[in-house]
């Protein structure tokens, strides 16, 4: 268990959702938290209801100048966790070019950009800590979901080499990758989702991720399980049975 009291958390994308359920968390174990996402309003509502320590800092994460605006405002923390994400669900028939790009730019890209803001000075001073949110969805090509797919396969792969160069250090990179969370993203799917978890319970997986040395943390742990197992199959068994 790591000793909250006193840290200070930056979450991105922490203005409802999952990103406000792990506030609330991280609040009520006595840690700091930096609450941004491009919605003041929103942050000032999440923040009006934490018990501890608050600070709002709006950003918008597809731009570096507002990332590093935010960053200098939210001042020397402890770690960062990323939870900013957009999302629609289509693949290749119906393509949106601009709402696929907005995903790009936002689940994968914005989550590089965080890096190039953040692990310059946690890698000087050698102590840090980073979260990722990815999605169990990044495992393997999935029908109807291919620029989200792809940017949250851009994060695992991002967090894996992250953690490849910082394993040895005091830089802790860790990666989540939930399965189906009741938000206003998944009110969006017309399709059947298994296991869909309430925000409050995958904040508690993560929390509880966030107080291990583990790497990565796969849930739900029987659905995850599905799609890593996936990852091994021969591509034309993965196919007829995921597509």
């Amino acid at each position: 268990m790591r000793d909250w009291q006193g840290k200070r958390y930056w979450l991105i994308g922490a203005s409802e959702g999952l990103g406000a359920a792990l506030a609330a968390k991280l609040s009520g174990v006595g840690a700091e938290v930096i609450l941004t996402s491009r919605s003041e309003e929103k942050l000032d509502a999440v923040a009006a209801d934490l018990p501890g320590r608050t600070l709002v800092v709006p950003a918008d994460v597809t731009s570096r100048e507002s990332l590093e605006r935010a960053a200098a405002q939210a001042g020397d923390v402890d770690g960062v966790v990323w939870l900013a994400g957009a999302y629609w669900p289509f693949g290749a028939h119906g393509w949106n070019a601009e709402q696929a790009e907005i995903m790009a730019d936002t689940n994968f890209t914005g989550a590089m950009r965080l890096a190039g803001v953040v692990l310059p000075t946690m890698i000087s001073r050698d102590r840090g800590h980073i979260v990722f949110t990815g999605s169990l969805t990044a495992y393997g090509g999935l029908p109807r979901s291919a620029p989200y797919t792809a940017s949250k396969a851009g994060i695992m792969a991002l967090a894996e080499s992250l953690h490849a160069d910082l394993r040895k250090t005091g830089v802790h990179v860790q990666l989540v990758n939930p399965g189906f969370i009741r938000t206003r993203l998944t009110d969006k799917n017309d399709f059947r989702m298994p296991a869909m978890m309430e925000p409050e319970e995958a904040a508690q997986e993560i929390f509880e991720h966030m107080n291990s040395d583990a790497f990565s943390k796969p849930f739900p742990f029987w659905f995850g399980l599905v799609f890593r197992l996936g990852r091994f199959l021969p591509p034309s068994l993965y196919f007829r049975l995921f597509a």
